[in-house]
């Protein structure tokens, strides 16, 4: 039998693809605006389209998994994700650059909703700080990579090579996803667990996702355009991105490091502030 860290792996990858191909457009940034002959503000449009389906789906998304069940939309999910990569990789037009775009968010915006709570399903009760910690790593370890192969690959082989670099990480996810990952036998209750939302838990979810929202505007820019000013200043795009990559690689150890020691001090908040 599977044991639960062998399907953490699985999650791990498939969530570093969404990372992967959201990072894919701002790494290889000076390329696509001479290729697509585009300004640095649409170029931000283009990273920010990725997620704008967020808006409309993050709710509806947990709703969808629980009627046709998490591992059918995830690798419903990554379908589109693909679907929207190679539409992209069909033509510069702008309208399809958009396009595809936001068919690949879609299908990012599902996996993010449904993933957290898959990873939750098998270690609830049990070592669920460390799993989350290391799943949360997917994020800054995929960008990182990205910022690192991309801007390589853009200058050596050409944008339609990014596009299949991309295309070609988004299928190991989903053959992940297929081949390894099953639901748990039994879902493990979690003591003191509510069925209904009370005023003050709302507040709570809304005060941290307000600061997660404002802390990931700041983190976002840095590897979204750093490497575009990086490359204005004289800089190849190649040793802009390994460079900016640095700060991903930084926080793929600061936030296993910052769970344990929120876990050994029990003063979270303060953990927080200091960060």
């Amino acid at each position: 039998m599977r044991s639960r860290w062998t399907i953490l792996a699985a999650l791990f990858v498939a969530r570093a693809t969404i990372a992967f191909q959201f990072q894919s457009v701002a790494a290889i940034a000076p390329q696509l605006s001479q290729g697509l002959g585009a300004s640095l503000a649409d170029i931000g449009v283009l990273i920010g389209l990725y997620f704008a389906p967020g808006a409309l789906l993050a709710l509806p998304g947990g709703a969808i998994g629980r009627r046709y069940g998490d591992k059918v939309v995830v690798l419903a999910g990554l379908l589109m994700m693909l679907a929207g990569e190679l539409l992209m990789t069909t033509s510069t037009s702008w309208s399809v650059q958009i396009a595809g775009r936001l068919t690949a968010g879609i299908g990012g915006v599902l996996l993010n909703v449904l993933m957290t709570k898959m990873v939750a399903d098998w270690f609830a009760g049990r070592e669920i700080a460390t799993a989350m910690a290391i799943f949360i790593n997917s994020w800054p370890a995929g960008i990182a990579v990205a910022l690192m192969l991309l801007p390589a690959i853009g200058a050596t082989l050409g944008l339609h090579a990014v596009n299949l670099a991309v295309t070609g990480v988004i299928l190991i996810g989903l053959g992940l996803i297929a081949l390894v990952y099953r639901a748990p036998d039994a879902a493990v209750a979690v003591e003191g667990e509510r069925s209904s939302l009370t005023a003050d838990t709302i507040c709570a979810v809304i005060a941290a996702g307000l600061i997660w929202c404002l802390y990931n505007i700041g983190f976002a820019m840095i590897f979204s355009f750093g490497p575009s000013m990086l490359v204005e200043q004289g800089w190849s795009g190649a040793a802009a991105g390994s460079t900016i990559s640095i700060v991903l690689w930084l926080a793929a150890l600061s936030v296993p490091l910052g769970g344990f020691l929120a876990d050994r001090t029990k003063r979270g908040e303060v953990i927080l502030v200091a960060g």
